[in-house]
C-alpha cells in the first residue's frame, strides 16, 4: 500500500504530465489516501481535468476539490453568449439528440434540462458544455427515458466487462432492476470504477447506473 507521501508525489507528477493543466498553480495534500486539490485554474474544463488526473493515480481512494476558477480577461463572456454557444455545440454533436436539451446560463453556470434516450447522450451533452470558454460550472439535470427491459441486459454487460482490458470482471456483479443497473464488488482503482460505470451505462436498455463499487487491494 502506498503512503500518503508517495501518493502526493505521484499525483503532483500526474498533474505535471497532464497538458491541459497548469500544475504550478495547484496544491496537493493527501491524508489516508484522500487527495485534496487547492489553488486556481483558468477554466471549468481545466478544473475537471485536474480532478480526473488525480483520480487516475493508483491508490487514490477519494478526492476533495477546493480549486477555484479565475477566468482570464479574454475568457469572460456574457450569459447570452455562453447560452448561444452551448446550443450550437449540442446541435453540432451527432451523439446528442436534436432539440431535446434546453440550456440555461446564470453567471457563467450552465444548467442542462430535458431528456434523452441513453445515458451516454446525457454524459456527452455535459462534456460539450463544460469545454466552452467562460463556463464556470455545469449542472446536468437531463433525465434518461426508461427503455424496455431486456432479458439479456445482464449478460451483455458481463460480456462487455470481460472484453475490457481495464476491468477485472470476476470481481464485479451487475444487478438489474427494471432499466437501472447497480454495480457491486471491489475494484483496483478509481479509473476501473469509472470505466465499469461507463461500460454499463452504454449498454442497450440501461437508463441509469448506481455505482456501489468499492476501491480495495
Amino acid at each position: 500500500m502506498k503512503t500518503d507521501v508517495v501518493l502526493k508525489e505521484e499525483v503532483s507528477d500526474e498533474l505535471d504530465w497532464e497538458p491541459s493543466v497548469n500544475a504550478t498553480r495547484i496544491g496537493v495534500a493527501v491524508k489516508d489516501g484522500v487527495v485534496t486539490l487547492s489553488g486556481e485554474v483558468a477554466s471549468y474544463h481545466e478544473k475537471m481535468e485536474a480532478e480526473r488526473a488525480a483520480l487516475r493515480v493508483e491508490g487514490v481512494k477519494g478526492l476533495a476539490s477546493e480549486l477555484e476558477i479565475h477566468l482570464p480577461g479574454t475568457s469572460h463572456r456574457s450569459d447570452a453568449d455562453i447560452a448561444r454557444t452551448a446550443i450550437d455545440a449540442l446541435r453540432s454533436n451527432s451523439s446528442v439528440p436534436p432539440d431535446r436539451i434546453q440550456v440555461v446560463v446564470k453567471q457563467g453556470w450552465v444548467t442542462l434540462e430535458g431528456d434523452v434516450d441513453w445515458g451516454y447522450q446525457r454524459a456527452t451533452a455535459e462534456d460539450a458544455a463544460r469545454r466552452l470558454t467562460g463556463v464556470v460550472g455545469v449542472s446536468n439535470q437531463v433525465s434518461v427515458k426508461a427503455q424496455p427491459t431486456s432479458a439479456g441486459i445482464k449478460t451483455r454487460i458481463e460480456q462487455a466487462f470481460k472484453r475490457n482490458a481495464e476491468i477485472d470482471a470476476s470481481r464485479i456483479a451487475a444487478e438489474i432492476t427494471d432499466s437501472t443497473v447497480t454495480l457491486r464488488g471491489t475494484v483496483r482503482s478509481w479509473v476501473e470504477k469509472q470505466e465499469a460505470e461507463r461500460v454499463a451505462r452504454a449498454s442497450p436498455g440501461v437508463s441509469s447506473v448506481q455505482n456501489r463499487l468499492e476501491i480495495g487491494a
